[in-house]
């Protein structure tokens, strides 16, 4: 298992140094390094201003915050899978991604983002609004995690209808275009203050999950089970939920709904490694994370210098992959 994890994390470490060589600009791949390594202290690139802001402020951050992200959002896709006990369980189930939604378009196009509050904020303040309000309704439904499931599908609808309202009724044609992009997932915006937060988040949730991951064992075989076994059910399941809507609220906030990473990753390697999640967790964050460096890669330079949402890249990626997942489990079972 060792063997394997240090080989994904080098799989990894390849994968950002070979996507920061890729795009339009024109540079060489050491320019790219040479720009990097005088950052990190390693002597002087000796190149333009502008090739290092390229390098340093472009397409570094987006990079890392595609690994960041794609992470994130297998490690809570595996968590939700776990939990819920539902193959069909990716981090938007709780109407997060809805609700992060709603929250970023009232800022932009309301004007709330005059002063401190930014769209980051927005989406992060919705995000947090709308689990809040799935956990409310779920309860009052008398719990358990099939009410926790469709109460996710009436908040996802709700706030889903809210941003159309939004829209529709205060959004010029301009402001239109730039919000559907962004719903649609796009880290061109991506700068260093999102990577920090989103590694962070993402870093402290997959050490709480790892240190329940005997819990999360248990939980794959139900609640009674895992209440068999002596696990705080109630307690843990609202611990790892709750570190669900954060981490997935913090990557939406700073990259938009970028969808199917968080279903088809966890099956993936789950196949791999098996259902064991003290293997499967840090499997997953690392798949992921590759995954999503090299959709982006495929987004920002097929259509250079236009660019695809990273959500639409990683559906129209991501769907065949489940596909043949789904048809190799059937051969094999």
């Amino acid at each position: 298992m060792a063997i394997g994890l240090v080989a994904g994390c080098a799989v990894l470490a390849i994968s950002i140094a070979l996507a920061l060589t890729i795009g339009p600009a024109d540079l060489s791949v050491g320019e790219v390094y040479a720009v990097v390594g005088e950052h990190l202290g390693f002597g002087r690139a000796g190149v333009s201003r502008i090739k290092d802001g390229i390098v340093w402020e472009l397409r570094l951050p987006r990079t890392l915050l595609a690994a960041v992200c794609g992470a994130g959002l297998a490690l809570c896709g595996t968590i939700l899978q776990s939990v819920l006990r539902n193959p069909l369980a990716d981090p938007f189930v709780l109407g997060i991604s809805s609700g992060a939604s709603t929250g970023a378009v009232l800022v932009a196009v309301l004007g709330l983002g005059a002063g401190s509050i930014s769209l980051a904020a927005g989406a992060f303040g919705g995000a947090v609004v709308a689990f809040a309000l799935v956990l409310i309704l779920a309860a009052a439904a008398g719990g358990g995690t099939a009410r926790i499931v469709l109460a996710g599908v009436a908040g996802t609808q709700l706030f889903s209808a809210l941003t159309s309202f939004i829209v529709v009724s205060s959004a010029d044609a301009e402001q239109t275009r730039g919000i559907l992009f962004w719903l649609l997932g796009s880290l061109a915006g991506a700068d260093w203050a999102d990577v920090v937060v989103c590694a962070t988040v993402t870093g402290v949730g997959l050490v709480i999950c790892l240190s329940r991951a005997r819990a999360l064992d248990a939980f794959t075989f139900g609640a009674a089970s895992a209440a068999a076994l002596g696990i705080p059910v109630r307690a843990t399941r609202a611990l790892l939920l709750g570190v669900t809507a954060l981490t997935t609220a913090a990557l939406v906030s700073a990259a938009g709904a970028i969808g199917f990473v968080g279903l088809v990753l966890p099956h993936a390697a789950r196949f791999v490694v098996g259902p064991r999640h003290s293997r499967l967790l840090p499997t997953a964050v690392v798949a992921g994370a590759v995954f999503t460096v090299w959709v982006d890669v495929v987004a920002r330079t097929v259509f250079a210098p236009t660019e695809i949402p990273v959500g639409v890249a990683t559906a129209l990626i991501g769907v065949p992959a489940f596909i043949a997942l789904l048809l190799r489990n059937r051969a094999m079972a």
